[in-house]
């Protein structure tokens, strides 16, 4: 009961406090900047430092670790919404997100987190920026960073197009342009400046999309940015593992995401015909289903949890044997996260619960760096979060990486 009416009170005070109308104060088009093309101050998310601290307190019922935290909430905020030009498929394309920037006059860090799996179009952070989890996330700029939340490809600005779900290649590219177009607008705001340093922070596809830009930043953004710190939480790094952990199962509370996976891959031409991977009817509903208008639930009534009944059987003996199969294999491959020689201090992070996305996907990533590749684990950690399930670890994994960030920043 008690545990009720601390959740209880959490949800009104969040409400009233934080109440969003997606009201927004409209800048001018600004048309002379290479990635930024427009931004608006979303004027119902900005905060000031009295409303934040009453929410950080009341929060604190909830999740204690942010009374550690408490006094590191320093200034007001205001969240913007903006556009900008990034490339897929070799054509410019509008993308979109939300910029949080601390109200305080002073030089910060950006930090970048990729969010984790939607197929809702009215769920995408610029479209929705009252979340509890957004508006969270918003507040942290509080602490001293530039606070960044990508929509993605094909969602916000950019949803006339299918999402590229668990595409390296695209994801990286539309999140670097937009920590570019971060810097043309933060350029505009004459309280704020950044000092090039960068953190990186995601949640399931977010730690996925996170392990996936840490490498692209090291290597090919050394002299751009300063990364800092990198943390990945509940991340499906290694995509053929998981495909083979899939096809082992009696049933997958989930089914979705494997769909979600399959009908990216179709777009960006995978030549694996649908129908040798998903059994009918459902080959034939995928298609139809991520058209930005359902989410992960509704989606999952219209497939099975029964694997044997979801997937082709010469799939689930054969897809990881060539032939038909190996234009999916080709692309699972691509799109897996391993280790490397990073110099990058990473946390890897998995509630051990997860059945979802299974703890093993981070375990072996980090013996992949730690005894592959001979990374030191001063440098790597692996944090597991006992009895936490894929859901309930989202809110601990971040407030352990933000916590974490903080300490960096200010040198402790």
């Amino acid at each position: 009961m008690e545990n009720f009416l601390r959740r209880l009170i959490y949800f009104f005070a969040f409400i009233i406090v934080f109440a969003s109308c997606d009201d927004f104060e409209d800048v001018p088009p600004q048309n002379n900047d290479e990635y930024l093309s427009n931004y608006s101050k979303i004027a119902s998310s900005s905060r000031s430092l009295d409303q934040i601290q009453f929410f950080i307190t009341l929060a604190s019922l909830q999740y204690p670790e942010l009374a550690a935290i408490k006094d590191k909430f320093t200034s007001g905020v205001d969240v913007y919404k903006i556009t900008y030009k990034t490339t897929f498929d070799d054509g410019e394309r509008s993308a979109s997100g939300l910029v949080c920037l601390p109200t305080e006059s002073g030089t910060y860090p950006i930090m970048s987190y990729q969010n984790g799996t939607n197929t809702l179009h009215s769920a995408a952070p610029s479209v929705d920026p009252g979340n509890e989890l957004f508006q969270m996330l918003e507040v942290m700029a509080s602490t001293g960073f530039v606070v960044v939340i990508p929509d993605y490809l094909g969602f916000g600005a950019a949803d006339d197009m299918f999402h590229p779900y668990l595409d390296k290649t695209s994801t990286v590219q539309s999140i670097v342009d937009m920590l570019h177009a971060v810097e043309e607008l933060v350029a505009k705001i004459e309280s704020v400046d950044l000092n090039n340093d960068l953190y990186l922070n995601g949640y399931s596809q977010g730690g996925w999309a996170t392990m996936a830009l840490q490498r692209t930043i090291e290597t090919q953004y050394g002299s751009k940015f300063n990364l800092k710190a990198s943390a990945c939480g509940g991340g499906p790094h290694d995509l053929v593992a998981f495909t083979d952990f899939l096809v082992s199962q009696e049933t997958y509370p989930m089914p979705y995401f494997l769909a979600y996976l399959i009908n990216s891959y179709a777009n960006l031409g995978m030549t694996t015909p649908m129908d040798s991977i998903f059994q009918e009817p459902y080959a034939g509903r995928i298609p139809n289903l991520f058209d930005g208008s359902k989410d992960g639930g509704a989606i999952n009534a219209q497939l099975t949890t029964t694997i044997s009944e979801l997937l082709h059987p010469g799939f689930i003996e054969n897809w990881n044997k060539g032939g038909i199969y190996e234009s999916l294999y080709t692309m699972l491959e691509d799109n897996t996260n391993s280790g490397y020689s990073t110099t990058t201090p990473t946390l890897l992070i998995h509630g051990m619960s997860d059945t979802y996305v299974p703890s093993f996907l981070s375990e072996n990533l980090y013996t992949d760096f730690t005894v592959t590749n001979g990374v030191s684990t001063d440098l790597v950690t692996l944090i597991e979060l006992p009895g936490l399930d894929h859901t309930g670890a989202i809110v601990p994994s971040g407030l352990t990486s933000i916590t974490w960030f903080i300490d960096i920043k200010d040198g402790n």
